[in-house]
C-alpha cells in the first residue's frame, strides 16, 4: 500500500519550481512525520510533462532529486492540465477534456514520465484524470470521439508497458457536475473500456457529495468490472442546517475553485454562492476539500465519517494500493483556518498524512 499527498496544492509549473517545492514542503513534511520515505502524488502541468516525456535525461534528473530527499512517486494527478493555482480556475480545470487529443497526449506524456519515476518495487503506477468532460455540452458525437481517445489511451499504455516493463493505469475520477458524476455513471460509461489499463480514481469527497453509500458504490463498480486503481483520501464540507450555517458558509465562497453543492434530496447547484442564493433545503454536501484532521467552524462539519467507512470498504472489497491525500484548497480556506506561511502548510499536510496513515494502519490491523 502506498500513501502520498498530492502536490497540486503547490503552484509550481516548471521543473525548477517543482524541485524547489520538494525542499520547501515535501522534505520538511517527511521529517515532521519521521518517515524514511514520503509518497508524493505529483502534479505536473502539461508543458513540463511534455518536456520530461521527451528527454530521458530530465526524467533521470528528477528521479535523482526525489531519491536524494527520500521521496517516492507511484501516482500522478493528471486532472488539471495547467494553471491549477491561478487566481480563477472554476470550469477551466475541465479543459481540455477527453474529446481533445491534447488530453490524450498529456496523459500519455505523464505515463512515460511515471514509468521512470516510480520505484522498482511498485506493482503499478497510477494517473488520475477527469471524468471525460464537464456535463455540457455532451452529445453522441463527443462521446464517440472520447471513446476513441480512451481506446488509444489503452493502446498507448500497453505500448509503454511493453517498452519499459512498467504497468501504468489511468483512473477516471467521478466529480459533481461532470459527465461521470457518480459510480452509477462510471459503471455505465466505463464498462467496456480495457480494464487492464483503465478504471476509476475514487475521490472520497466526491463520493460523499454524490450521497453514495461506499459499499453499494463499490459493488456497483465491481458488477460492471470497473476496477478502482487509485483513491483520493479527501473530505467535503457538510452543512446539516444551511440556514443556521449561512454566515459561516459565506466565508467559504471564493473565486478560484468551483464548489458544487448537492443536497440529500437531489438538489444541485454548480457553486456555493448559488446554493446560498437559491436557499436549497439541507442538508448540503459541498465540493470543498477540507483538512482531514481538523473540524470546520461550527455548525459546519465534514464528511470524514464517509471517508472512514469508505476506507473500511475499500480495503475489504478491492486490491487498490494507491491512497493519495488531496486537499488542494489550503490557500482558499477561510482566513482563520488558512496557513500563513510555508511552515504552517507543512504542519497541516503532515497532520493530514498522519491522520490517513493511522486510519489505514488501524483498518489493516483490525482485519
Amino acid at each position: 500500500m502506498h500513501l502520498s499527498y498530492c502536490t497540486n496544492v503547490h503552484p509550481a509549473e516548471d521543473l525548477a519550481g517543482i524541485v524547489e517545492q520538494l525542499d520547501t514542503y515535501a522534505g520538511p513534511i517527511r521529517q515532521r512525520l519521521g518517515a524514511d520515505v514520503l509518497g508524493l502524488g505529483l502534479w505536473l502541468a502539461a508543458p513540463v510533462a511534455a518536456a520530461l516525456a521527451d528527454d530521458p535525461a530530465l526524467r533521470r534528473g528528477l528521479r535523482a532529486e526525489l531519491d536524494a530527499r527520500g521521496l517516492e512517486v507511484v501516482t500522478l494527478n493528471g486532472f488539471p492540465y495547467e494553471a491549477f493555482q491561478a487566481p480563477v480556475v472554476k470550469h477551466a480545470v475541465y479543459y481540455p477534456d477527453w474529446t481533445s487529443r491534447d488530453r490524450l497526449d498529456y496523459t500519455l506524456d505523464l505515463a512515460r514520465v511515471l514509468s521512470d519515476l516510480m520505484p522498482e518495487t511498485a506493482a503499478y503506477g497510477s494517473i488520475s484524470t477527469l471524468p471525460l468532460a464537464w456535463r455540457t455540452p455532451w452529445e453522441e458525437s463527443r462521446e464517440s470521439v472520447a471513446r476513441q481517445h480512451l481506446d488509444e489511451l489503452a493502446h498507448g499504455l500497453e505500448k509503454i508497458a511493453g517498452e519499459t516493463g512498467r504497468t501504468i493505469r489511468v483512473g477516471f475520477e467521478p466529480e459533481p457536475g461532470c459527465v461521470i458524476e457518480n459510480t452509477t455513471q462510471a459503471a455505465d460509461l466505463l464498462k467496456n473500456v480495457d480494464t487492464r489499463w483503465l478504471g476509476v480514481c475514487l475521490d472520497l469527497a466526491h463520493l460523499a457529495c454524490a450521497w453514495e453509500q461506499p459499499a453499494q458504490a463499490l459493488d456497483r463498480l465491481a458488477a460492471a468490472g470497473v476496477p478502482v486503481v487509485k483513491v483520493q483520501v479527501s473530505a467535503a464540507l457538510q452543512a446539516d442546517d444551511p440556514v443556521a450555517a449561512s454566515e459561516v458558509l459565506r466565508a467559504y465562497v471564493e473565486p478560484r475553485f468551483l464548489h458544487q453543492t448537492r443536497t440529500s434530496l437531489g438538489g444541485a447547484t454548480d457553486d456555493l454562492d448559488l446554493a446560498l442564493r437559491e436557499q436549497l433545503p439541507g442538508p448540503w454536501r459541498i465540493h470543498y476539500h477540507v483538512p482531514l484532521h481538523a473540524l470546520p467552524e461550527p455548525p459546519l462539519s465534514s464528511t470524514v465519517p464517509v471517508l472512514r467507512n469508505a476506507i473500511h470498504e475499500l480495503l475489504a472489497r478491492t486490491d487498490c494500493e494507491h491512497y493519495d491525500v488531496e486537499t488542494y484548497t489550503w490557500g482558499v480556506l477561510p482566513v482563520s483556518q488558512r496557513p500563513t506561511d510555508a511552515a504552517g502548510l507543512v504542519d497541516g499536510i503532515a497532520a493530514e498524512l498522519a491522520f490517513a496513515r493511522d486510519l489505514l494502519a488501524a483498518e489493516v490491523s483490525a482485519r
